[in-house]
């Protein structure tokens, strides 16, 4: 491998989209990664994209990147519903791979996905980067250290503003097939970070509902069915025994962002979010004990400092991609990985399984 890790980006655009506006500014502030080759839908995408990521190389082809010597660690974040056999093409061609999330349209095509990678010996990663938070580790480290006593339950709570009108690339999110709707894009990313904070599901019980069953394309004003939930709510037990649930609320016009709040034996903790953004959002993280004194307002130590300064999304992939880049050179662990994504996928699964049949799942 070359001194810098050689990245190959399929779905680079020149203006739009989360890997444009995340991904580049991301990999521009590492040191130890290059942008030398795009991939996009034409050559003249193809070109001006490479113009903006700064590579040399431009392709309308994916196989023709993931066959490029110059290549060392695709990116691939073209959304699932257009994404078919590229994660399995880049392993195929014995390259690391970074997917965007959702991985998979399940836990079991996601775990096949883990597998194939572990036997091609490439490592792997998934953009589950919300658990990078400043805020977030540090409940995770508190929790960790006992500062509440044994956890008693924990509650998320996340309610998400959302139009009535939108862009026709859009139309997949309401469609229940596609896989990047609210039960894989909010509940993936939020209950990732949960999970990252206070422990994995082991069981669960779930209701799924839709109550916005109609939206408008904005660019033709025609209306489509929404056959996505936009209402999900869940209960169960976490592997520490501690009873747990959460509600995402999508619609309407205002949304108060994140609330997770966590109950032990000798206080509680409680985060908030800044603004309803699913991956973007500034936290704040308060602890009470149980004397009953007012709830103080923690400051996050300087140890647990964003990558880049000032915590973003851009830094939160960052943070991803530097671990992923420690761990391609080391071999050493590395999260979140497809690992976590087939995890995740799992617990998506249950809940819809547990709203299809109303039954309680349990995970293993």
């Amino acid at each position: 491998m070359a001194d810098r890790i050689r990245v190959g980006v399929v779905g680079a655009h020149a203006e739009r989209g989360w890997g444009r506006h995340i991904h580049l500014p991301a990999l521009k502030a590492l040191d130890d990664f290059e942008v030398t080759a795009v991939a996009a839908r034409s050559p003249e995408s193809a070109r001006a994209a490479a113009e903006v990521w700064g590579a040399g190389k431009a392709y309308d082809d994916a196989a023709a990147l993931m066959a490029d010597p110059d290549v060392d660690l695709v990116t691939v974040v073209v959304q699932l519903p257009s994404r078919d056999g590229l994660v399995e093409s880049a392993i195929a061609a014995g390259k690391h791979v970074y997917s965007e999330w959702p991985l998979a349209l399940d836990a079991a095509t996601a775990e096949r996905f883990e597998s194939a990678a572990r036997a091609a010996g490439v490592r792997h990663a998934v953009g589950l980067q919300s658990r990078h938070h400043p805020a977030v580790r540090l409940l995770r480290d508190l929790l960790g250290q006992g500062l509440i006593g044994e956890v008693l339950s924990a509650s998320l709570l996340f309610s998400l503003a959302t139009p009535e009108v939108w862009s026709q690339r859009y139309a997949a999110l309401f469609d229940e097939t596609k896989g990047v709707n609210h039960v894989a894009v909010v509940g993936g990313h939020s209950l990732d970070m949960f999970q990252y904070a206070v422990g994995d599901f082991t069981e669960v019980s779930a209701t799924l509902t839709t109550r916005i069953d109609r939206i408008t394309m904005e660019e033709t004003g025609r209306q489509i069915e929404v056959t996505s939930p936009d209402q999900i709510v869940l209960g169960g037990v976490l592997e520490s025994g501690a009873a747990a649930s959460a509600h995402f609320m999508t619609g309407g016009p205002r949304g108060d962002g994140f609330r997770i709040e966590v109950h032990g034996r000798k206080g509680r903790l409680v985060l908030v979010s800044s603004d309803d953004s699913l991956v973007g959002p500034q936290f704040t993280l308060t602890h009470e004990t149980a004397n009953g004194r007012p709830a103080e307002r923690l400051t996050v130590p300087d140890a647990y400092g964003p990558l880049l300064g000032t915590p973003s999304p851009v830094s939160n992939v960052a943070q991803v991609y530097k671990d992923l880049g420690q761990a391609i050179r080391t071999g050493g662990d590395f999260a979140p990985d497809f690992g976590t994504a087939a995890r995740t996928h799992r617990l998506l699964d249950a809940i819809k399984s547990s709203a299809k049949t109303g039954s309680r799942v349990r995970l293993t």
